[in-house]
């Protein structure tokens, strides 16, 4: 009995680390649709942070459950004691969340999904050893996607898609807009409302499936669940979360991704929207994790890219992405050490 109550609070206090998670990724990604709304001046501070907050808890309500598949499955616990697998989950999601606190401390946009499956990683290696990760590079190599392999393709080629696609977008829009009234800008301002909503929406359905599929492989590796299956009730708690973390806001990364790669407008709003819905959209549907904040970046350059390449700030750009480097290594090390420290405690 006293191992079942242990098991039952460790499962609990996991579940609610699963959940401050969401919560420290919905401030960091926040910044990012904020951003571009805030510095192109089409919405206020306050009512973009309604807007983006309320998709983004519609999301993850109506989109299904195919990324969560993807992030609950990369790893194997099955073959460990109840205990040792959640003690692995709960050691991984602390590294995801020290780091995404770092990071926004920082003032730098970075990876959250980077930061989960690097804090998984590190945690499983160090306690149950590399056979125990879905690695995916053998159905790679017969072009099958699969565990790691699929997470790192969908975030290695999602701010590549961001960055062509925005290029692409702009130039179009430069070409189609370039005798137009002044007054244009009104128009484009009011439609960055819709775009902003469809922003959040394609974020609401990818990152808050990444905490759905956490939870649900702590019920099951805690044997509450006899196969992976998303419960309701995971999935609203992820979505309150995300949205809760939304409302928050994360304020001190909307004035680097919004000010600090290129001086926005609201064509360049409206145009890194558009790209970054797009390329979070596809993900979603094949079931890929992406980093909103990767791609919006990267749109953002794309666009800059497009119209003055000489205005983008390619230092700060530079920074983000050797931010976007070490999060992956830097999460793993931090899932690591929270394992030794769990260890230490004698919770298993």
């Amino acid at each position: 009995m006293a191992i079942l109550d242990i098991l039952f609070s460790l499962i609990v206090i996991t579940i609610i680390c699963v959940l401050i998670f969401d919560l420290t990724n919905g401030f960091h990604d926040a910044s990012n649709m904020l951003a571009t709304l805030i510095a192109s001046r089409a919405m206020s501070p306050s009512y973009a942070l309604i807007l983006v907050a309320l998709f983004t808890f519609i999301g993850p309500l109506v989109a299904g459950t195919a990324v969560a598949d993807t992030i609950g499955s990369f790893v194997d616990l099955s073959e460990l004691e109840a205990l040792s697998g959640v003690s692995l989950v709960l050691s991984g999601v602390l590294a995801a969340i020290s780091w995404n606190i770092l990071t926004w401390w920082l003032a730098m946009p970075s990876s959250s999904s980077h930061a989960l499956v690097g804090g998984l990683v590190g945690s499983v290696l160090v306690s149950a050893g590399p056979g125990e990760i879905l690695w995916g590079l053998t159905q790679l190599f017969h072009g099958e996607l699969t565990g790691v392999s699929k997470i790192l393709v969908a975030l290695l080629v999602s701010p590549l898609l961001g960055f062509v696609i925005g290029f692409i977008i702009h130039k179009v829009s430069l070409v189609m807009l370039r005798a137009a009234h002044p007054a244009i800008h009104r128009r484009l301002s009011q439609a960055q409302w819709l775009t902003a909503a469809t922003l959040a929406f394609a974020h609401g359905t990818n990152d808050a499936q990444k905490g759905m599929g956490i939870i649900t492989l702590v019920l099951l590796s805690g044997g509450t669940l006899n196969e992976f299956s998303v419960p309701l009730w995971v999935v609203f708690l992820s979505a309150c979360s995300i949205t809760l973390g939304t409302l928050m806001g994360g304020w001190r990364i909307v004035r680097t991704v919004g000010y600090g790669i290129y001086k926005l407008r609201p064509l360049h709003g409206l145009n890194a929207q558009l790209a970054s819905a797009g390329v979070i959209f596809g993900a979603s549907l094949l079931g890929g994790p992406v980093s909103t904040t990767h791609v919006v970046s990267s749109s953002i350059m794309g666009l800059g890219a497009s119209e003055r390449p000489k205005a983008v700030h390619w230092l700060k750009a530079k920074e983000i992405v050797l931010t976007w480097l070490f999060t992956l290594p830097g999460s793993a090390l931090l899932g690591a050490l929270f394992t030794l420290i769990v260890s230490l405690m004698n919770i298993e």
